[in-house]
């Protein structure tokens, strides 16, 4: 579970360092890496949801 911590503070700090860097000038080519790079994020968080869930369930039997 730790590693998958490692990866989500990673993607959460390439997330803000690109927000603050803006490497992207053009408007609309920015926001939708904002939204893929968002969507990455709620992704991987609902994956480390699963994984806890599934542990959960292993604890239980």
């Amino acid at each position: 579970m730790k590693k998958q911590l490692i990866i989500y503070g990673v993607l959460i700090l390439a997330f803000v360092l690109y927000n603050f860097l803006e490497p992207v000038k053009n408007a609309k080519t920015d926001t939708l890496i904002n939204i893929l790079f968002a969507s990455i994020l709620f992704l991987y968080i609902a994956y480390i949801a699963y994984l806890v869930l599934r542990k959960m369930g292993k604890k239980d039997k």
